[in-house]
């Protein structure tokens, strides 16, 4: 007897997660909010995540941020039916200020060995061994984050 919505044998799908980190210059609602894109951006793009494959989303921030909750970048680049959470980091004297983390959950058929996480700006420090990234043409990124974001505004 077979299952409805099973996995086929060739593609055994998981929940993994995906890190990154980035961080801001201040404690600025539209800094937050283009850091937090971008950070998304690379992390959907060098993954090739589709929204419709995750599970969740949780956003943290350390304690002096609270110009803007990071989630609201997730719900301008389309992702309105993703679980999204915000929370604060574990404020350790002497870790990293002014830093936005994110942890998807992503169901997806790859293995852990080949999620590519990113860690970008001062992040880079948080985990030197996964910030190895091919130079970032951030004028290209921002277009492209600029046409899913109006891909995604409501018709008038």
């Amino acid at each position: 007897m077979s299952v409805q919505n099973e996995p086929s044998p060739e593609r055994r799908w998981m929940c993994r997660g995906v890190r990154g980190a980035t961080t801001v210059s201040a404690n600025d609602r539209d800094e937050i909010l283009t850091a937090t894109r971008q950070l998304l951006a690379l992390v959907v793009r060098r993954n090739s995540i589709q929204p419709r494959d995750v599970a969740s989303v949780t956003f943290t921030v350390t304690k002096e941020l609270d110009a803007e909750f990071p989630a609201l970048a997730a719900r301008q680049l389309g992702w309105n039916d993703v679980p999204l959470l915000c929370s604060y980091e574990v404020a350790v004297p002497g870790s990293l200020p002014n830093c936005i983390r994110v942890m998807i959950l992503w169901n997806t058929d790859r293995a852990q060995q080949d999620i590519q996480h990113v860690y970008i700006k001062g992040a880079k420090a948080l985990r030197p061994d996964l910030s190895k990234l091919p130079p970032v043409d951030f004028d290209e990124l921002e277009s492209w984050i600029q046409q899913h974001m109006n891909d995604n505004q409501p018709s008038a």
